[in-house]
């Protein structure tokens, strides 16, 4: 089932208007799960970052060892191109996607010399501006670099991510904050979390475990230009219940505050506002 609606696939050279199939039983990536992904959108004729989810895409690619067979810039025009079909205030979701075909000698990993490669756009609304999140420990954690292409945006480190939700669901909250490997704060199931101390924004520190996202990279770029201090560093699960706010940055959300963690219900979201205006008033003023 897809996510949004109003799909167009781009595949062997050219744009469909529907959610195309792409990928045969026998590919690699189908059953042996070599893919990787990016994830960018569109909003009202904007378009914040593209090019750096456009050149992120291959770099996970390699990291996958599959072999990208697209620039970022030739990436960039497709998708502008593909942009062109939808409404100029819809809000297109942006995924340009790598999969292995064959497999290599060894009989595992994909060959070299064949990778396929689709971009599939979709109408999904961003969420209200009143929206926010609740959340819950799991027992689940973040993969390290040892047992896991962490340094990918690889749909095989999905499923891990999909068990971390369903627990949250079945406790009643509608996300999980996730444990690193020795038990600090990585993030949430599906984004980057920040916390708030007074006038300070705190977020975990990249060690490896999770992607430093490029939403919220450019979330700690705007706040550091407007005099806030941003701090990475280790986060206990204590001291994200005593923060005074909280919220998770991402690419498909960009920013949603958090209404609690457990038991703790956060009182402010004032920070997570200023971020979120901050963002798309960037956003606006970048060609």
């Amino acid at each position: 089932m897809a996510t949004g609606t109003n799909i167009r696939t781009y595949f062997n050279g050219q744009w469909h208007d529907q959610d195309l199939p792409i990928m045969k039983a026998a590919d690699q990536g189908t059953w042996l799960g070599s893919s990787v992904f990016d994830g960018a959108r569109s909003v009202a004729g904007l378009t914040p970052d593209l090019d750096l989810h456009c050149a992120r895409v291959n770099k996970s690619a390699i990291a996958m060892a599959l072999t990208p067979t697209c620039s970022p810039d030739l990436m960039l025009e497709i998708i502008r191109d593909g942009l062109r079909a939808y409404n100029p205030d819809a809000a297109v979701y942006i995924r340009p996607m790598y999969w292995g075909i064959d497999v290599d000698e060894a009989g595992l990993g994909p060959a070299a010399d064949k990778t396929g490669f689709a971009i599939c756009l979709e109408e999904v609304a961003m969420p209200a501006a009143d929206a926010a999140i609740t959340l819950t420990r799991t027992r689940f954690r973040r993969p390290v670099l040892e047992n896991a292409v962490c340094n990918a945006k690889s749909g095989a480190l999905y499923p891990n991510n999909a068990r971390m939700l369903a627990e949250a669901r079945s406790k009643g909250f509608a996300n999980a904050l996730v444990a690193d490997a020795v038990g600090n704060v990585a993030e949430t199931a599906t984004a980057n979390i920040f916390f708030v101390q007074g006038s300070t924004a705190v977020t975990p520190i990249p060690n490896g475990t999770f992607l430093a996202g490029i939403t919220r990279q450019r979330h700690i770029a705007n706040l550091r230009a407007d005099g806030v201090e941003v701090i990475e560093k280790i986060v206990t699960f204590e001291e994200a219940a005593l923060a005074d706010e909280a919220f998770l940055t991402g690419n498909f959300s960009k920013i949603m505050p958090v209404k609690c963690f457990d038991d703790r219900v956060y009182p402010s979201h004032k920070m997570a506002t200023r971020a979120r205006q901050l963002y798309w008033d960037w956003a606006a003023s970048t060609p």
